[in-house]
């Protein structure tokens, strides 16, 4: 178990030097391995994906199911943060994480990831049934072994096509409540498919810094800021209009609508002001020491250099409100899609 020195906050005499005692890893260090944020929201679009499908499952059945994609999903992170140590060593917003932290050791990391593993995909074809136990598997191979390993060190498209991995749990769900995945599961993926890019990319453009020091080819580390901005204005306009698209195919009601129309518009606006801004034009809009977008003026200087600061904290603050409502959003379209289905609302399927 890997430990990490910290001085003591006890001194039994004033000329005593400081005694060093070891920080042992906990049972939180190995959660925090398999990224309890991330596997929430894989928990909650795959749960969705069960119930949007319409069909009976025993309720034991389907939380084996549920329990099993979450597993997965931990399993995937453990075995990311077990290759990326190195990476994550590196940037601000990971470097915490338990192995870069020396809190637990990689091999640790790797064998929980490779356990999991195993466990999540043979419970799921044992219980449930082979289809969702092979979108499983694939889930997982495709996130630790084609994103981390190749993708992410290798293209600035990265995210697009790494994407692919975090948008497969509504079909793995519904593939275990039917035996089988159509377009309306299909059509769920698509829609975390291309949310995935505008949302990493907002966040990018305000910590390139930590990608470019970490050598990972995020779009604005390789294409720039302007290109990235643009980018994500275009992924975005593919994406309202296809997250729109369930009340057409018979998967989404009037709530559904109501909640991706008007919450689409706000993403668009949102994409707008990032693409009209200076976000990610400063090499890193967040200081040491204090928040993220404040601007504090040191002592007398040029005002245009006080009006730069400025401009450029809005556009990082423009960035980081698309990431934010963008996690807001995705939830939502899911919340609209589960609500329907639990409340056992009708679904339209209006013309085109």
């Amino acid at each position: 178990m890997a430990r990490t020195p910290v001085l003591s906050g006890h001194v039994l005499n004033p000329d005593a030097e400081a005694t060093e005692t070891v920080r042992h890893a906990r049972w939180q260090d190995y959660f925090q391995l398999m990224k309890p944020r991330v596997m929430s929201l894989v928990v909650f679009t795959a749960l969705t994906g069960l119930l949007a499908a319409r069909t009976p499952i025993h309720p034991l059945l389907g939380a084996v199911a549920v329990f099993c994609i979450a597993v997965g999903a931990g399993a995937s992170g453990a075995l990311n943060m077990w290759y990326d140590a190195d990476i994550d060593a590196k940037m601000r917003r990971t470097r915490g994480r338990p192995v870069p932290a020396g809190l637990v050791k990689g091999e640790e990391a790797a064998t929980l990831g490779v356990v999991l593993s195993i466990l999540s995909v043979m419970l799921m074809g044992v219980a449930i049934n082979w289809l969702a136990a092979g979108l499983l598997a694939f889930t997982i191979v495709f996130y630790a072994v084609v994103y981390t390993m190749w993708l992410k060190r290798w293209t600035a498209q990265n995210i697009v096509i790494g994407g692919l991995a975090g948008a497969l749990p509504p079909a793995i769900g519904w593939a275990a409540a039917t035996g089988h995945a159509p377009l309306n599961a299909w059509l769920m993926v698509l829609i975390i498919f291309l949310w995935t890019p505008p949302h990493f990319w907002a966040l990018s453009l305000y910590i390139s810094t930590d990608y470019a020091k970490a050598g990972v080819p995020m779009l604005p580390v390789v294409k720039g800021a302007k290109e990235t901005r643009k980018q994500v204005l275009l992924y975005s306009l593919i994406l309202i209009p296809i997250c729109v698209a369930p009340v057409f195919t018979g998967l989404g009601g009037w709530l559904y609508l109501a909640v991706s129309g008007l919450g689409g518009l706000v993403f668009l606006v949102l994409a707008w002001r990032v693409f009209a801004s200076n976000a990610g034009d400063a090499a890193d809009p967040r200081p040491a020491d204090r928040d993220l977008y404040e601007v504090k003026d040191e002592a007398p200087a040029a005002k245009s250099d006080a009006n730069d600061k400025k401009a450029l904290a809005g556009g990082a603050k423009n960035a980081r409100n698309l990431f934010a409502f963008s996690i807001l959003y995705l939830f939502a379209l899911f919340a609209a899609l589960l609500a329907e289905a639990v409340l056992g609302l009708p679904t339209l399927e209006l013309p085109l």
